[in-house]
């Protein structure tokens, strides 16, 4: 069955995959992939004003012909703190749009000390309708807390970086948003594939995929999926967006395969822990032996 969609804290639903527009794409003219994306089965697609690829998302979307109640469209802020509800209308005039369905704060050095200010202009162009939905992006535990001390409407979401490798550091976090009902959004979830391989995941995700007769990329979603997380990917290829797509077909994965994703992850995690410390160790014994040297030799 494909996937289904998500209910949002505020009475809205999105679909539990994305097909994103940053990363490599930024700056780029990437209509046709987006396009591409609609044709084969994505119905939500994440934009962000640091993009610089809004029009292009437009251009995909009215040349899909799809109607605008059948695509979820997120964009993110970028920054300017002035005026955000212009910043939203300079966004919505680039897609060719009235409204976005998740408008969110894209990174927190943007609010800076003025988290109250900040979302009390989120909240009013939410009842303006320029947007259904208001949420975050890149936010910790600290940078939710005093945002939910404030809000009259809570984010729906929080967009971050999630793959095995950083479940332990995000687990946490993911309890968190599950007590205040806020949707947790995976981006980057194929690091282990393409920026780490070879790492302790490798042998898991290919048991399991074994065992599925599906790619190690099709279980690393599955295994995002299991943990209740939003997916956001991209490629420029239609055959991934096939792949990518066919994991809400799949079965779902096993509690113990779930579990030992989660170990080999935390494994490499301590590798990475403790290699620093190894280094910090040399470094610090250079340290002494060169302030004995300078000392008492020289």
């Amino acid at each position: 069955m494909p996937f289904a969609d998500v209910k949002l804290n505020d009475g809205y639903s999105m679909p539990a995959i994305a097909f994103g527009t940053g990363s490599v794409n930024k700056g780029r003219d990437i209509h046709e992939y987006v396009e591409d994306a609609l044709e084969h089965g994505f119905s939500h697609i994440d934009t962000a004003q640091h993009y610089a690829n809004e029009e292009s998302v437009g251009v995909a979307i009215r040349e899909s012909g799809l109607p605008r109640s059948d695509i979820f469209v997120t964009t993110k802020w970028l920054g300017e703190r002035s005026d955000i509800r212009k910043s939203l209308e300079m966004s919505l005039s680039k897609l060719g749009l009235e409204y976005v369905d998740l408008f969110l704060i894209h990174v927190t050095r943007s609010v800076g000390n003025d988290v109250e200010y900040v979302w009390r202009q989120f909240e009013e162009v939410r009842e303006a309708g320029l947007t259904r939905s208001i949420g975050v992006s890149n936010h910790n535990i600290e940078d939710l807390e005093p945002l939910l001390k404030i809000a009259h409407y809570k984010p729906v979401v929080n967009q971050i970086q999630f793959h095995p490798y950083n479940w332990e550091k995000n687990k946490k976090l993911l309890e968190y948003h599950t007590k205040h009902g806020i949707v947790t959004e995976g981006y980057s979830s194929l690091v282990p594939i393409t920026q780490r391989p070879g790492g302790p995941v490798d042998p898991v995700l290919a048991r399991v995929a074994k065992r599925l007769k599906a790619t190690p990329t099709q279980v690393i979603f599955s295994w995002v999926k299991a943990k209740g997380v939003v997916i956001v990917t991209t490629t420029s290829k239609v055959e991934r967006l096939k792949e990518y797509l066919a994991v809400g077909d799949l079965p779902d994965l096993k509690p113990e395969e779930v579990a030992a994703i989660d170990e080999a992850g935390m494994a490499e995690s301590s590798i990475v822990v403790r290699a620093m410390n190894e280094r910090w160790c040399v470094f610090l014994l250079c340290f002494i032996v060169m302030s004995f040297y300078l000392y008492f030799i020289r």
